[in-house]
């Protein structure tokens, strides 16, 4: 029996079959793992964008570092919120209000900040009168390190003295805070400049102690209605300053009847 001849061509093509195929194979085979035959795809690099409003940079560029890594590692907007929730991020950079946003055509994150005014300084009493501990009284009724000033002033983004608030330690709810806040916040730089110090005592009466042209005055606001008092006493304050005279206490305590006293050398 003859045995059938193989021509060199067909043997030509089957062999580049076999070779083709095998290429195929090993192609696949490093595409199904991720690898590429044509070496690893360099990852581009993420632009970012910023604002910080009246932010310390230094503290509010740690949170866009930290969220910056967070999106590298998780390549999602969605954990980068998580993560913002979940360490309490923003109230450990002293930030109050944040918007992160990102966009895939440019691969640009965009990070927009602002943090509060900070209105005081606060001496925090504890029940025995002499310990006591400090923080910063901010325009949104928080409390915050002393950090935060000292972070402002370095930045000179803070260039005026903060006037003192002494409150006890059992007087510290948030209710009474925001009532005080509103207090300060009403009030135009010009005059918020005047306080030296406000006291709230343990019966939770309030005292507003001005420096008017370098002299003291004290001013009693009792315990409640503390905001209508505090319309009346600029007004008080305004119209003594038009007549040069400077009050050495101001009694407002019963705001149906305001007592004025003057100090006998002024």
């Amino acid at each position: 029996m003859k045995r059938k001849s193989t021509s060199p061509n067909s043997i030509q093509v089957s062999r580049l079959f076999t070779a083709v195929g095998l290429f195929l194979a090993i192609f696949f085979s490093f595409h199904e793992s991720g690898v590429s035959s044509l070496g690893p795809i360099k990852k581009k690099k993420i632009k970012y964008r910023t604002s910080f409003g009246s932010c310390p940079s230094r503290s509010a560029g740690q949170m866009t570092l930290k969220l910056i890594k967070i999106f590298e590692e998780t390549g999602s907007l969605k954990s980068v919120k998580n993560e913002i929730v979940k360490q309490s991020i923003p109230e450990r950079h002293f930030v109050s209000e944040y918007k992160v946003s990102y966009n895939p055509l440019e691969k640009m994150l965009h990070f927009k900040m602002n943090c509060p005014e900070p209105l005081m300084k606060v001496q925090i009493y504890k029940a025995n009168g002499i310990d006591s501990y400090e923080a910063i009284l901010v325009d949104n009724g928080e409390l915050f390190d002393p950090t935060y000033e000292v972070l402002l002033r370095t930045e000179k983004k803070l260039s005026y003295s903060l006037p003192y608030l002494a409150i006890p330690v059992g007087e510290l709810e948030k209710e009474t805070r925001w009532e005080i806040t509103q207090i300060v916040n009403s009030m135009q730089e010009n005059f918020r400049r005047k306080i030296s110090e406000v006291i709230l005592n343990e019966k939770g009466e309030l005292t507003v102690i001005l420096s008017l042209k370098g002299n003291p005055s004290s001013v009693f606001m009792g315990k409640e209605d503390w905001l209508d008092k505090t319309r009346q006493l600029k007004k008080i304050v305004k119209y003594m300053e038009s007549k040069k005279k400077i009050p050495a206490v101001i009694n407002l305590t019963n705001s149906k009847k305001v007592v004025v006293k003057f100090n006998s050398k002024f």
